[in-house]
């Protein structure tokens, strides 16, 4: 995506870019899929692949793009232009080695259940509930409950930030969680950690929190190191820690 902070300049955001900052350090196989505005190639295509991340990038007619201030970790968003939505079609073979995904998406509309049931088969897969509660729609960003429950049909780790989570549900109780009817469901706070359920449990992970940093692409880095470390063959609970730990290290900057 495009991103402008506190009214600064288009800078590259985004799942595809904030997922490779996590991967670059976490290491091993990856590989990164994404999607851009054929204007917009030059300034975006250039800083991801200088991430160091093998990158496939499908060719579309919008790139999603958003204005961002912060309070604190509390964002106000503005949604500037919506990305175009992903096939079947658009996938060809560049996940045909991969064993777990993770999917990024910015709007309700960027994954239908058919493209997520493509992407699933013989997967683990990891998504981000954005994709469950921002309608495509342009101005200022309004959560949204209605979403298609066959999108989570195929899904093995949902992941939430706290306020999208509680426009989905009463409350972050075990029965509110189940309700999804996702093996795995993370809810994380900002810079004040996460919640794990699973099988049937709810557990908080603390981390010690941070002041005077810029949150963006947290929730990013956070599913993609927890997905590897799932991958990896750690418990849900570790696989918390360990990813709260990489987003930690990245936004206090001692890992660039």
């Amino acid at each position: 995506s495009l991103d402008r902070v506190e009214g600064g300049p288009p800078r590259i955001g985004g799942g595809p870019y904030h997922c490779g900052r996590a991967l670059r350090i976490v290491g091993g196989p990856a590989r990164i899929l994404t999607k851009c505005g054929r204007a917009d190639r030059p300034m975006l295509v250039p800083r991801l692949a200088a991430l160091g991340i093998p990158v496939t990038v499908r060719e579309a007619e919008t790139t999603h793009a958003f204005s961002m201030t912060y309070d604190g970790d509390t964002r106000a968003m503005q949604v500037d232009a919506i990305g175009d939505p992903w096939s079947p079609a658009d996938l060809g073979d560049a996940l045909s080695r991969a064993g777990a995904v993770h999917l990024a998406p910015l709007a309700e509309t960027d994954f239908p259940p058919q493209t997520i049931a493509e992407i699933a088969h013989g997967r683990r897969l990891s998504f981000d509930g954005q994709g469950l509660v921002r309608p495509p729609r342009t101005g200022p960003l309004e959560l949204d409950a209605s979403y298609d429950p066959a999108v989570l049909e195929h899904v093995s780790i949902l992941k939430l930030a706290e306020e999208e989570a509680l426009a989905l549900v009463p409350d972050l109780s075990p029965a509110s969680l189940a309700s999804f009817g996702v093996p795995e469901v993370v809810v994380t706070f900002g810079l004040r950690g996460s919640l794990v359920f699973v099988d049937g449990r709810a557990r908080r992970i603390e981390v010690r929190p941070l002041h005077d940093v810029d949150p963006t692409g947290a929730g990013d880095a956070f599913s993609i190191a927890y997905l590897a470390a799932r991958a990896q063959g750690h418990a849900p609970h570790a696989a918390a820690r360990r990813a709260s730990t990489l987003v930690y290290g990245l936004l206090a900057g001692r890992v660039k």
